[in-house]
């Protein structure tokens, strides 16, 4: 692959600026100010430099808490935004378990090939030459280096025939924002379908709020898995080939790594014609998957109305797939009652939740009374056809 003098320029800014630490260290002993004007900086080191230096230490802090050794790592702002979260990464690496070999493809900072380079060996391929050499680097601090292989490339200009790949197709070509439409990622979809038919196996990261329901939501022999963190819906992996498992769709939970997988189109909708004791509220993951009534039916629970996602029943259900509520009152969803039945014994904080009801959560916020009660969880939903507003403590 040709490399471009705009690819070229930007791999020797990033060596120099490896080989200037003395620069990345005054650049994180700097205030905010001094960072943003860069005058005491540029008086000692050249002023692209010091740009690509304080674009740096900017991505290292954007990726505290997301990845480990943050403050070691080689970032790009666009990098870390379309990163996979660590946990995320070494609960995908462990499905590609009894291959010798996997092509990252698309490796951007190389998150993904650092995990999967602590069990296999990886073909990392970019063609930025510029991300290749961070994603060496990276796998040198949270990764094993010896298991890693660069390679500047079009993707779309190899054959993949008999490889197990992972990919991650850029999502913000032109964008501000990730694009929502499969058709917008680029590598584009007839990619994405060509790599289906021609590797081995592997997985596609995919926007969990993408259009992939619609495009490969009925992939032949294809899984979607999405995946949750921290109560957030981090990602969806197309598996296919040798990598898919037996069932459509999976959520799971990567904190806990608790799975549910199953066919959305094989169970049933039960609704409640009233509340039991408890309600859950299904893990985004789940609800993604569009495995609510699975979920409903193995723990016993049905849906507080047909088009809600919270779940009521007898008991909490007992898995990490839904957080569980103990109802204390059921009001209309009115601010006023609310408020009322609040002065009775007001709370010290308010957790408010609403998924179809139009609810305003920081004017509700606003209007409740503060005492030194037990924190609450105010539930805005419908049932049986009325918008109710549900007390609830969090189990």
């Amino acid at each position: 692959m040709t490399i471009s003098a705009a690819d070229s320029a930007e791999l020797g800014i990033l060596e120099q600026l490896r080989q200037t630490p003395a620069l990345l260290d005054a650049v994180a002993a700097c205030s905010e100010a001094e960072r943003g004007s860069q005058k005491r900086l540029r008086i000692e080191f050249d002023g692209t430099l010091v740009r690509a230096a304080v674009a740096l230490h900017e991505a290292r802090q954007r990726a505290s808490g997301r990845l480990p050794e943050a403050g070691r790592l080689w970032l790009t702002r666009i990098g870390v935004e379309q990163a996979t979260a660590w946990p995320v990464a070494r609960h995908k690496a462990e499905r590609f378990a009894g291959c010798s070999r996997v092509a990252d493809l698309c490796c951007g900072i190389g998150s993904d090939t650092a995990a999967l380079s602590q069990l296999y060996e990886v073909l990392s391929v970019d063609r930025s030459p510029a991300m290749v050499r961070r994603a060496e680097w990276n796998t040198a601090v949270l990764g094993q280096l010896r298991h890693f292989c660069g390679e500047v490339a079009d993707v779309t200009r190899r054959d993949w025939t008999g490889w197990f790949v992972h990919a991650d197709p850029d999502r913000r070509v032109g964008r501000n924002r990730p694009a929502r439409r499969l058709a917008d990622y680029q590598p584009g979809l007839p990619w994405l379908q060509q790599l289906l038919a021609t590797a081995r196996g592997g997985g596609i990261k995919l926007g969990p709020a993408s259009d992939w329901p619609q495009q490969v939501g009925a992939a032949d022999g294809c899984e979607v898995e999405l995946m949750s963190l921290g109560g957030e819906c981090r990602e969806a992996t197309l598996w296919f080939g040798a990598l898919a498992g037996t069932t459509p769709r999976r959520a799971t939970n990567v904190g806990t790594g608790e799975s549910l997988a199953g066919d959305p189109a094989m169970a049933g909708r039960r609704v409640a014609d009233r509340l039991g004791g408890w309600i859950a509220e299904p893990d985004p993951a789940v609800i993604r998957a569009g495995l609510v009534d699975l979920l409903a039916e193995e723990q016993g629970l049905a849906r507080t109305a047909a088009d809600e996602d919270y779940l009521t029943g007898p008991l909490p259900p007992s898995t990490s797939l839904a957080a569980s509520f103990a109802i204390e009152e059921v009001l209309p969803a009115s601010i006023k009652l609310l408020r009322q039945a609040l002065r009775r014994q007001p709370r010290r904080f308010y957790e408010i939740k609403c998924r179809r009801l139009k609810v305003d959560v920081e004017a509700v916020r606003r209007q409740l009374p503060v005492g030194d009660g037990p924190p609450a969880v105010i539930i805005f939903c419908r049932i049986a056809g009325q918008g109710r507003a549900i007390l609830t403590q969090r189990s």
